[in-house]
Parts: C-alpha cells; structure tokens; sequence
C-alpha cells in the first residue's frame, strides 16, 4: 500500500558529520520510504539541496570525496572572517545549475541567521545557492554572505534543526541529528573544550525541538570527527546507514511510510 502522508525530514548541521544525512536516506530510501519535503542547516542544507535536486545519497557522497572542497576557498582579508565563502560558488553552480528552488524536485527549506537582526530566517523560494552559503558559513572562520543587503552566518548558531518549516504541513516529520555526543569525555587540550562546546551549544537547540518530530535518528558518536575530516566521509557515511537500519528494525511503525512504486 502507497503511504499518502506527507513526510517531512530536517536535517541538523554539523561539517562534515552531516554526510551521515545522506546514510540515513539511503537507509529510508532501501525501506521505500521517501521525503517529501525538506527542511535543514548548514551541512543538513547542503545533503538536502543536492539530494532535492535529484542525486542519489551514493551519488552525492561520491561528489563530496572527489571534490577538493578547499580549493575552492581563499583566504579573506577582513575583519569578519578568515575564509571568503563566495569562491565556493562555483562548485554550487556545477552541481545546482539551475539555482532555484522553484527547479527543485522536492520542496525544500533552508535556516540561516541573520547576524544583524538577531534571527532566524528561512529561504524556500527564488536563488538557491547564496541560502546555502549562508547557512553554511561557520561565523569568524567565513565572511558572512550578503543576501538582499542582510547578511546571515550559520543557520545552526540559532536552530540547527529547523523543524518549524514542516511544523503543520507535513504529517509525519522525521528529524535527524548528526551531532551526538558521549555523556562523558576526557578533555585533553583546549581544541577539545572548544570543539566540545560548540556542540553541546548546537545539540542544546537541536534537543529543544527534538519534541516536535515524530522519529528521531541520531547514529552515536559522531561528534569524533572534526567539522572538516573529509578523509572520513565513507565512515561517517556508513554510520548514518547502520544507525538508520538499526532504529528501523526497533520502531518498525515507521514502515508504514512505505511507498509502493
């Protein structure tokens, strides 16, 4: 029988760890169970608009591995970043030609914080590669992206599950964190008690809207690897898969979202 619900999946963000995204909707894919519609941060809005686009979550793991990212990144001299976003452009456009929502196979939202104003803001319509920049342009490492005289740093600093788009309009709404932390760890230099900080910050406002979402998937652990570990990506990837199979196998009602094709 062919689901009729309208799901919804929100992606978190998280660097690199956002490839365990693209696990776990291969995992919902292998069970026939397909987004309808997206919602995500940073690294969520990155796997969302490649995978909206019409990629496959293999296909867009094999972009990421061949593309050297940082190639595509120069040094910004400025007193806002160190990095300057803007050169990834191109990257986007060869792989988002089209840059438009509107050109999207399915329907997607994503978060970014508008620094001067104080708040969130959610793009779903019109050009779609600046939105992604901002909410992808980690505040002091990356100028911020200038959007219709605004400018907006990392959808995550505010909501890195932005659940609210798809808050009554989809049905069912899927949320996936890729960000999970041990209860316990050793801190052993300051690198540590930053990075680990960071994201207790960002998981504090995943968490607050975990409610909110009718299935939760974090696969454990992934706060191990660094934002950039990009060697990591198969791993990281994997873990997304066997994580989804597993909460699967225990909370078999969401078989019912099944589709038949």
């Amino acid at each position: 029988m062919k689901s009729n619900k309208k799901i919804g999946i929100v992606l978190s963000g998280g660097g690199i760890r956002g490839i365990a995204h693209l696990g776990v909707l291969k995992a919902l894919n292998y069970y026939n169970i397909f987004p309808n519609r997206f919602s995500g941060s940073s690294a969520g809005a990155i796997a969302g608009s490649l995978y909206c686009s019409g990629y496959s979550p293999d296909e867009i793991l094999e972009i990421i591995i061949k593309t050297n990212y940082f190639k595509f990144i120069r040094p910004a001299i400025s007193l806002t970043g160190l990095l300057k976003m803007e050169t990834a452009q191109e990257l986007y456009q060869k792989y988002l030609p089209e840059n438009s929502f509107e050109a999207l196979k399915i329907p997607l939202t994503v978060a970014a914080t508008d620094i001067k104003r104080s708040k969130v803001a959610y793009f779903s319509e019109g050009e779609l590669i600046p939105p992604i920049m901002a909410s992808s342009c980690i505040p002091g490492m990356f100028d911020p992206i200038q959007i219709n005289k605004h400018y907006y740093v990392d959808g995550g600093v505010l909501n890195n599950l932005p659940v609210e788009p798809l808050d009554g309009v989809c049905d069912i709404i899927i949320g996936v964190n890729s960000n999970h932390l041990p209860d316990e760890h050793n801190i052993k230099n300051i690198k540590n008690l930053i990075e680990r900080t960071v994201i207790m910050s960002m998981n504090y406002n995943v968490y607050s809207r975990k409610n909110k979402c009718d299935y939760f998937i974090e696969p454990k652990g992934l706060a191990r690897y660094g934002v950039f570990d990009y060697k990591k990506a198969p791993e990281i990837f994997q873990a997304g898969y066997d994580a989804t199979i597993t909460f699967i196998e225990q909370n078999e009602s969401i078989l019912a979202l099944a589709q038949t094709k």
